[in-house]
């Protein structure tokens, strides 16, 4: 089991920002836990000095008379394997970080898809099992790509439908056909679709049915190329 560890100055964020990152254990089913939360940089320390910490969320910009830095620093004397995500409101301090070996820095106020986006990437840093990631705004969201099942578009906006949300954003297929992996394929002038995750497939009611029991249409003017796509996957499986 992972042990994570997160100081921070304010007690608001500090109870906030715990109970995302709980969620984000039971959503993604991780062994691990938050064995210290923190706004005394003393307690800290002392708890670093006798127990495994893993991962540690340290606020760059604490009310204290030592800094997260400085902080960092003397954790990193104590334990040269701890991951290192810092969150600052003053992102000047980011380049600072990256000293101490740091995983990742979050910009406050940090939501929970960010903090969600980092994580999921932590463990596949240490599981060793990268994942593929789609980059869908100017706002650096990031979508993990197999969470997608298909892209919908509406008006002047692309809506990314995923098993647990939707994301919005404006663009056009256009623009993101050539980055996107060989797995989604057109399959309705409205709808791109991630053939790894279709379920079922109605080539008579022209629907796709989706793992997470969405559904969207096939176009006549691509439902060939994309019944050959979904044998060619099916075949290489």
């Amino acid at each position: 089991m992972l042990n994570f560890v997160i100081c921070d100055d304010n007690p608001n964020i500090l109870d906030k920002f715990s109970k995302i990152l709980e969620g984000i254990f039971i959503k993604h089913n991780y062994d691990a836990q938050i064995g210290l939360k923190t706004t005394d940089t003393d307690i800290l320390l002392d708890y670093i000095d006798e127990n495994r910490t893993d991962v540690l969320f340290l606020d760059i910009n604490l009310k204290a008379n030592t800094s997260g830095l400085e902080i960092a620093s003397k954790v990193r004397e104590r334990n040269k394997n701890t991951y290192f995500i810092f969150t600052t409101a003053h992102l000047e301090y980011a380049m600072m970080a990256y000293k101490f070996k740091t995983f990742d820095y979050l910009a406050k106020p940090v939501t929970a898809e960010r903090l969600e986006e980092t994580v999921v990437r932590l463990f596949d840093d240490i599981n060793g099992l990268p994942k593929k990631y789609i980059k869908i705004d100017n706002k650096k969201t990031i979508i993990d790509e197999s969470e997608i099942m298909f892209i919908k578009r509406d008006g002047m906006k692309l809506v990314f439908h995923t098993k647990n949300r939707d994301y919005e954003t404006y663009s056009s297929f256009n623009k993101i056909q050539d980055l996107l992996p060989s797995n989604f394929i057109r399959a309705h002038k409205s709808y791109i679709v991630n053939i790894n995750n279709i379920a079922n497939l109605d080539p008579v009611s022209n629907l796709i049915y989706f793992s997470d029991n969405s559904t969207c249409d096939i176009g006549p003017k691509f439902k060939k190329t994309l019944l050959e796509e979904v044998r060619n996957n099916e075949c290489s499986k």
